[in-house]
């Protein structure tokens, strides 16, 4: 009896450590859309915001793919147009686990001025009145315009606010598929990678204004009268030279009245000003090293009473909704690999895959760009021996012409 028993509460042990091991090994998916069919029309919805002119998505791996079918995506189709849609999922927290969003954006059409980031919310989202104003839990994904705009949003809402990363974090401007990807830990740090690559990390305290400062200047200090912070000082004993002042410009010498000139007619001649070659400016005395220099004052600091440590400020309590709130000048935008997980490992074998992406879309461009240098050779040298046969037609009948008039 006692082996039986010895030997059901080991396999209940083994099981409930092979339990353990499952539920660290693998993450929560909580949201995932590769757009493989036209299923995402039923599930996406689309804003009806008044006053906006919204524009449409549809399912395109573009003109230039690595593999048609899986590099499917949404793409932006009118020029000039916002663009709102968003989908609901099942809500949760990042509560004591990482938080990881990611997708893939391919600005195919060579975007000038346009978004390309998503915004997750919470569930009191009204989908079908969602706009630029909506409140959002994190907006992430690059942003261009013209040459001054190239870069990676990540804000924070925070008690009511909204709060941009203060580092500047520069996006990909090319027209192939990049993965962009953020990371928000529990102790307060984060990464963002662009292509399964980091390019910035941090605190989220330190780069973002979450909270006021840690420390304050004393409004109750101030720099003593006596203070000297100049370096250097004048010499007393320093005289300007006698001959120091001359004119900064004088008649030029080598000028001549000339020779038709009319003192009554034109009036008095004057010769031109010249820079005069012996002006040595304003003088100043020579500086000597300030014997009661005291170097800069610094404004002491202070403990600040209105800063409260917060160690959840990574925390988004409820977020069960994902949208494309976008202005676009240009459409051609393609988005897809939508990824929200607390499992790192599994975004970054997704992402790993975007080098053979770019070498599909690359060796397909390239190949769709020798085609369209080449027919364009072959309708320019068309024109131009269209254009000589028409210079030949003309010349015979300028000669037939003459041979008539003969």
């Amino acid at each position: 009896m006692f082996p039986y028993i010895f030997c059901t509460k080991m396999f209940q042990f083994a099981a409930f450590l092979l339990c353990l091991l499952i539920g660290a090994s693998f993450g929560s998916v909580y949201f995932e859309d590769n757009f493989l069919d036209d299923a995402w029309k039923d599930t996406w919805i689309y804003s009806n915001h008044p006053g906006k002119e919204f524009g449409k998505f549809f399912l395109s791996a573009g003109k230039f793919y690595n593999d048609e079918k899986l590099d499917k995506g949404l793409q932006t189709s009118q020029d000039a147009r916002f663009y709102a849609i968003s989908k609901k999922f099942g809500s949760f927290s990042n509560e004591d686990k990482p938080l990881v969003v990611q997708f893939s954006v391919k600005h195919e059409q060579n975007i000038d001025c346009g978004g390309g980031y998503v915004k997750l919310f919470d569930c009191t989202l009204d989908q079908s009145d969602m706009h630029g104003e909506s409140p959002y839990e994190i907006m992430f994904g690059p942003d261009i315009c013209g040459p001054g705009t190239k870069k990676v949003h990540a804000i924070f809402s925070y008690k009511g606010k909204n709060h941009l990363i203060k580092k500047d974090v520069r996006c990909k401007d090319d027209v192939y598929t990049h993965f962009y990807t953020l990371i928000v830990k529990p102790d307060n740090t984060y990464e963002v990678l662009i292509d399964n690559e980091k390019v910035e990390s941090g605190n989220l305290e330190d780069d973002w204004d979450f909270l006021p400062p840690k420390k304050i200047k004393d409004p109750a200090a101030k720099k003593p009268d006596n203070w000297d912070d100049k370096p250097t000082i004048a010499d007393p004993d320093d005289k300007k030279p006698e001959d120091w002042d001359k004119p900064e410009h004088i008649p030029d010498p080598d000028a001549t009245k000339p020779e038709d000139w009319d003192d009554e007619m034109d009036g008095e001649w004057e010769p031109p000003m010249v820079d005069n070659p012996e002006f040595k400016g304003e003088w100043q005395p020579r500086q000597l090293d300030n014997p009661n220099y005291k170097g800069p004052w610094e404004h002491p600091e202070i403990e600040n009473p209105e800063y409260t440590p917060d160690d959840k400020l990574y925390l988004r309590k409820e977020i069960c909704t994902i949208g494309f709130d976008l202005w676009q000048v240009k459409s051609g935008t393609i988005f897809d690999n939508i990824l929200i997980t607390d499992d790192i490992e599994l975004a970054s074998k997704i992402a790993s895959n975007v080098k053979n992406t770019q070498t599909g879309e690359k060796s397909m461009k390239e190949a769709q760009d020798e085609e369209q240098r080449k027919k364009d050779e072959e309708e320019s040298k068309k024109g131009l021996d269209e254009e000589d046969e028409g210079k030949d037609d003309l010349l015979e009948s300028d000669s037939s012409k003459e041979h008539d008039e003969l």
